[in-house]
């Protein structure tokens, strides 16, 4: 049977519920939410006279859930447009509806009673062959649909999406014994491409995979902490990024997720399991339970293991005294050696190797235990460590999973001190070494392989993944300098990348990009641009024009800016087509890279804007051009067409430093236009990207034509002026922010000239560096500039 998703059902509407009905409705699903019949009016109902029959008293409750979606932060929503493909009801009046959509999603109360009742509600109203899902997060999937129909059984299965569904990647697909295999397959795959998931296939125990591993391992970091006298700003010093794990760390962690949601996910593993060892490790501790009655529960009720006071510093909870006290952190040898190594495996090796110092004994004490407690669930929750592996860096912001961190301490030396120290060691991982398997991992070829039961595997191969690192291992590198890479992505397609730091465009960057050009030009069908870094591109080199300002080398600048926009120029006139994959950070000239290109293939989640205005200046690199053109595109042309609202629609964008939540916010916002496309998965940009320059080149890719265009001249100047003025009359801008805004005027009027006159394109480049220029001589911007880079948020002066 071909199986197609068009339309979907959430049947619970409490923060995961909507949660998952936002992400399906910002992947263009439409949803049906539904949720129970309120038992009592509200005192707002009854002073309206309302009564417990009327529609929007039975509603109110999932109404009320979609309406919190646009007050939640981070947001749940990519556009406020989503909330229009999610339609509320309730469970009674609504049920019919079921028959109408392609999935159905419970996600009520965990208990299993109830979870029964629910389903065999819905397997009288579904139409044979709709998919049942459960986001359980630890209930037995197979106990859930015992008593239902064989048709519901083949199509059933656990779809645990993590919290928050828009941005935690993870998604276990638990099928059960009566899924039908066809019914799993598409449902991996569908949540891959659609739902832009990682997806792993879990089995039907307590917790499945990253929460089994995940709660333990916070569990045994809250015992080690109290057994070797750490406090808990010690302990996040040391859990967090320097060993590959998230900033929020430990107990942070802790904070954000709950600690009533962290006691029901241990005792779910508590009630479940047998072994008396195992058992041990999910009691919840004292004190832990002390700050649940407490109502001290975490960031939701602003106090847990950290507490913001009045004086807004942040200080931490002494577990012994359920006192708040100043954080303090670990500054030991081993902690200033790891943060001299590079990545994450060295950093983390670095800590282990450490014995007897107060952060590499913490280090080695919570991560031996998880380590171990993973090799023995091998099997159990999952059949390979790369399905265990994937699911902690997924679901937990892992940089590397258990088999991962392990290989990087180095497994038969590790084992030996793990021996030294009376632990049982999993047979399997004892046999692999015996048989002389030294690494979890290996690389042949630059094919990943994986151990499995007496031998080396070869990963599977997603084609849509594509891995920097990999093609360079593969295809080799054709050029590359400081900061960027020009490499061969195959089939006629090549791919530049950035990585100077933190993809900050120098003149290393502008050469390579010219010459990836005139290289595509002469022997590709054309060009990728993009990388794999923590963001596409955070703008030009700051410090160095900073500096350059400073020194008065104004020449130079000038220089540096000319080299920019005729940089921007060969991308968007370049023979052969250029897609630009951006994602994450897109700011000033990694905008400005975006723009020109001949279509732009973006993440979900990339943040794009034009943001020098921050730090005193305009775009100079052609931003502010090409913004405006693509917003005189966009504005439909008849007699109700208005130069003047295209003008005052950019400077408002560009003065307001405007950048996209999203990227689909950000079509809102004129960065992205109905030439360029969003990935569903983040993972699939540069494949996207590639396929785009392979549809456009087949397709006969003509570079654009030089263009005129149409500026507001005086008027528009004048009016865009005013609106300046007006903001600084009424304190909301400084005479400064009018400078800059009145440089952006005239750069967006193309000077004192006729309303309606068409310009060249060079016209309005040379505008935007006269202004960028004379911008970056006044000793305010550069106020403004140093301000940024020392303290990473804008100056207002």
């Amino acid at each position: 049977m071909t199986y197609s998703i068009k339309s979907a059902a959430v049947l619970g509407s409490g923060v995961m519920g909507s949660g998952i009905a936002a992400h399906l409705a910002n992947n263009g699903i439409p949803v049906t939410m539904l949720d129970v019949v309120p038992k009592d009016l509200t005192d707002e109902e009854k002073t309206k006279g309302l009564t417990l029959e009327d529609q929007i008293v039975r509603n109110r409750i999932a109404e009320q859930s979609k309406k919190k979606l646009l007050k939640q932060k981070p947001s749940p929503i990519t556009t406020k447009q989503s909330l229009n493909l999610i339609h509320v009801g309730n469970l009674e009046d609504d049920i019919e509806k079921l028959a109408e959509v392609d999935w159905i999603i419970e996600v009520v109360v965990e208990n299993l009673d109830i979870k029964k009742k629910v389903f065999a509600n819905v397997d009288k109203y579904r139409k044979e062959g709709t998919i049942v899902s459960s986001n359980t997060s630890g209930i037995s999937v197979e106990a859930m649909i015992e008593d239902c129909s064989e048709d519901m059984k083949k199509h059933f299965l656990g779809t645990h999406f993590f919290n928050p569904p828009r941005y935690l990647k993870l998604l276990e697909v638990i099928p059960t014994k009566h899924t039908d295999p066809s019914v799993l397959s598409f449902m991996k795959q569908f949540g891959e491409d659609v739902l832009g998931k990682g997806v792993v296939e879990a089995k039907d125990t307590p917790n499945f995979i990253a929460n089994r591993i995940g709660t333990y391992g916070l569990l045994v970091t809250v015992r080690e902490m109290q057994k070797g006298g750490y406090s808990v700003g010690e302990v996040d010093s040391v859990t967090g990024p320097i060993i590959g794990r998230p900033k929020s760390a430990t107990f942070r962690t802790l904070d954000v997720v709950g600690l009533d949601t962290f006691h029901h996910v241990a005792k779910n593993v508590y009630d479940q399991v047998d072994h008396a060892e195992e058992k041990a490790v999910f009691e919840i501790p004292d004190f832990v339970n002390q700050m649940i009655e407490k109502g001290w529960i975490g960031a939701k009720k602003r106090k847990g293991f950290y507490e913001k006071q009045k004086d807004g510093k942040i200080y931490e909870i002494n577990p012994d005294t359920l006192e708040f006290q100043e954080r303090k952190k670990i500054n030991s040898a081993a902690v200033e050696m790891a943060k001299q190594q590079k990545g994450s495996k060295r950093k983390l090796k670095a800590l282990v190797d450490a014995k007897g110092d107060r952060a590499g004994d913490l280090v080695w004490s919570v991560l031996k235990p998880s380590l171990l407690y993973s090799a023995e669930l091998l099997g159990e929750i999952a059949d390979d460590i790369v399905s265990i592996d994937q699911a902690m860096k997924w679901g937990f912001g892992w940089e590397l999973g258990p088999f991962e961190s392990w290989d990087a301490i180095g497994v038969r030396d590790s084992v030996e001190r793990m021996k030294s120290e009376g632990e049982a060691i999993p047979t399997w991982v004892k046999n692999m070494l015996d048989e002389g398997f030294e690494t979890f991992y290996q690389k042949d070829n630059g094919n990943n392989l994986y151990y499995d039961n007496g031998e080396y595997k070869q990963q599977a191969i997603n084609n849509k993944e594509v891995n920097i690192r990999t093609l360079k291992e593969q295809k080799g590198v054709i050029k590359k300098n400081t900061g960027a890479s020009l490499i061969d992505m195959g089939d006629g397609v090549a791919l530049l990348e950035f990585h100077s730091q933190s993809n900050a465009i120098g003149l290393d960057i502008i050469q390579m990009v010219n010459f990836a050009v005139e290289e595509v030009n002469k022997n590709y069908k054309g060009l990728v641009i993009g990388n794999q870094g923590k963001n596409f591109c955070v703008g030009a080199n700051l410090a160095m024009m900073l500096m350059e300002a400073q020194d008065d080398n104004f020449f130079e600048l000038d220089m540096v800016i000319r080299q920019f926009q005729n940089m921007t120029m060969n991308i968007k006139y370049s023979d052969r087509p250029v897609v630009v994959a951006p994602f994450n950070m897109t700011l000033g000239g990694g905008a400005e890279v975006s723009l020109p290109a001949a279509a732009i293939q973006a993440s979900p989640e990339t943040y794009i804007g034009l943001v020098e205005f921050g730090v005193g200046l305009i775009p100079g690199g052609g931003g502010t051009k090409e913004l405006y053109l693509k917003e005189l595109r966009h504005m439909p042309k008849g007699i109700d067409f208005d130069l003047t609202k295209v003008a005052n629609n950019v400077f408002e964008k560009v003065a307001t430093a405007k950048v996209s939540t999203s990227a689909a916010e950000g079509i809102q916002n004129g960065f992205l236009n109905s030439n360029d496309r969003i990935s569903a998965n983040p993972d699939h940009v540069l494949y996207d990207a590639k396929q785009r320059v392979i549809r456009l080149y087949d397709g006969g890719y003509k570079k654009p034509q030089r263009e005129k265009i149409p500026v507001v001249g005086d008027a528009g100047y004048a009016a865009m002026l005013m609106g300046a003025k007006s903001l600084q009359f009424s304190g909301y801008a400084s005479a400064h922010d009018v400078k800059i805004a009145e440089k952006l005027a005239y750069v967006l009027s193309g000077g004192r000239i006729k309303e309606g006159t068409e310009i060249d394109e060079q016209v309005m480049l040379d505008l935007e560096r006269e202004a960028f220029l004379s911008l970056i001589a006044e000793p305010l911007t550069q106020q403004r500039m140093q301000h940024m880079l020392v303290k990473g948020k804008p100056l207002r002066n």
